[in-house]
């Protein structure tokens, strides 16, 4: 026991670089009071001292503003950051490694008796507010972005993010639509091509089209320059770009 929770101190040294002490961390921190607290009612519960479990779970509640019910699985170096407002629900499986943020919410979608909670694998990271609704599995290393809804399962290494979530466009396409957006002055962050706006369909096209027009415009200049023609005069703009206003209609 004494092993595991040095192992769970250790972890908020990694994850947070406020952490100044053991000391500091043992006593200040409500995401380890927590975490101890429901190692005890997880225990009692599996002893089928349910009602001591659950007392003990909803005086954990009530120090912290974290709430853990008895027969949730939690693995090693498990951190919750702040914690203030953390749900997680009978079910859940959480693996090795996972962190979560204040105000996460690991809930279930369904009366019925059984699997009606998430699993997060090992390596998770949940940003606050965010909740992970249904006996859905977030895959090891994936990240769940701040205030998400996610309702469907998310792929290892995947970020998913939005309401409803939608996992981030990793193809080839989707990393030049980004750094043609970055260039712009923006970013399309949480908007997936195959996402039902049509607002956020003209501004992937407008994208991916302005994205095209470089590398042709580029291929043309290397072309010229090779055959001896000066291309080093400067082009005036026909018209200017708005960068912050693109920004506003996407918001």
């Amino acid at each position: 026991m004494f092993r595991v929770l040095s192992e769970d101190i250790r972890a908020v040294f990694d994850r947070d670089p406020a952490a100044r002490s053991f000391w500091e961390v043992l006593t200040c921190y409500p995401g380890i009071h927590a975490l101890i607290l429901h190692r005890l009612a997880h225990w009692l519960w599996g002893l089928r001292l349910r009602w001591l479990a659950r007392f003990v779970a909803h005086l954990a509640r009530f120090l912290t503003g974290i709430e853990i019910h008895p027969a949730a699985q939690i693995g090693r170096r498990f951190f919750i950051d702040h914690g203030m407002g953390v749900v997680i629900g009978e079910t859940a499986e959480i693996g090795d490694d996972v962190t979560l943020y204040h105000g996460v919410t690991l809930g279930g979608t369904s009366w019925n008796k059984g699997k009606r909670h998430p699993t997060l694998e090992n390596g998770v990271v949940v940003g606050a507010g965010a909740m992970v609704l249904g006996p859905i599995t977030i895959a090891a290393g994936a990240k769940v972005g701040s205030n998400a809804v996610v309702t469907k399962p998310v792929p290892a290494g995947a970020t998913a993010v939005g309401n409803p979530a939608r996992v981030l466009d990793h193809s080839e396409q989707g990393r030049q639509r980004e750094a043609q957006a970055e260039k712009m002055g923006f970013s399309a962050y949480a908007l997936a091509g195959d996402q039902d706006d049509p607002l956020a369909k003209a501004i992937h096209g407008l994208l991916d089209h302005a994205a095209e027009t470089d590398r042709r415009l580029e291929s043309l200049l290397r072309e010229l320059r090779e055959q001896g023609v000066k291309c080093d005069e400067e082009v005036q703009a026909a018209d200017s770009f708005d960068p912050q206003y693109l920004s506003k209609i996407v918001d």
